[in-house]
């Protein structure tokens, strides 16, 4: 599967365990069936926009927020984008802290 639905889906499962919800009561939210979310967020399907934007609601989450930075180059590595997956990757408890400790890094670049 294509390497932007393998990112798609883990932004997806991501917002969904950020949120406690199974795959299964998202599918429930979302009016999809959980098989289905299970596949998309593996990367295993390509999704329609309808199932993202019902999926997208059911987590609270702007399409913009699920897509953004989707469009970065593949052939070359994006530290940046691979900082964001990280950090979105994580609960939100730890993006506070991963953000504090970037905050305390980037005082000590002028020394």
């Amino acid at each position: 599967m294509s390497r932007i639905a393998k990112i798609l889906g883990q932004r997806i499962r991501n917002y969904r365990t950020e949120m406690g919800l199974s795959q299964e009561k998202l599918a429930e939210l979302s009016g999809c069936h959980a098989t289905y979310v299970g596949q998309l967020e593996r990367g295993e399907k390509n999704a329609t926009i309808e199932s993202i934007e019902r999926i997208a609601s059911a987590l609270n989450v702007s399409l913009s927020k699920l897509f953004e930075k989707l469009g970065a180059e593949e052939d070359e590595r994006s530290i940046p984008l691979e900082c964001y997956e990280l950090i979105l990757s994580r609960p939100r408890a730890e993006q506070e802290a991963l953000y504090r400790i970037l905050i305390e890094v980037d005082k000590f670049k002028d020394l």
